[in-house]
C-alpha cells in the first residue's frame, strides 16, 4: 500500500513539473512579443514619438519611469501611465473633431 501511494505521489508530481514548465513557456513567449512594441502599433514609426509621450506622461503624473525594464513598477503605476496617455489621446482628437475649440 505504501509503495502505491509514492508511486501517485511521484505521478502528481510529474504532471505539476509538465504544467509549470508550460506555463512558464507561456509567460516567456507573452513576455517576449510584449518588448516589441513595433508589431502591435498601427503606425510603427510612431514608436519614438509614443515613446517620448510615454515618458512625458510618466514625469507629469510622478511615475518614475525609465528606459528599459521597469518591472518594478506597480500594475496601478504602469496603468497610471497608459490611463493617463489614452485620456490626453481622446481629449487631443475631440478637439480636432471640434475645429479646435474648447
Amino acid at each position: 500500500m505504501m509503495s502505491l501511494s509514492i508511486k501517485n505521489a511521484a505521478a502528481n508530481h510529474k504532471t505539476l513539473q509538465r504544467i509549470k514548465n508550460k506555463k512558464h513557456s507561456e509567460v516567456n513567449q507573452m513576455t517576449s512579443n510584449s518588448g516589441s512594441n513595433t508589431s502591435k502599433m498601427a503606425v510603427p514609426q510612431a514608436k519614438e514619438a509614443m515613446n517620448r509621450f510615454k515618458q512625458e506622461v510618466a514625469s507629469e503624473i510622478g511615475v518614475p519611469l525609465k528606459e528599459g525594464y521597469n518591472g518594478d513598477l506597480t500594475s496601478a503605476q504602469a496603468g497610471s501611465i497608459g490611463g493617463e496617455m489614452v485620456k490626453k489621446m481622446i481629449m487631443k482628437q475631440e478637439q480636432q473633431m471640434s475645429g479646435g475649440q474648447q
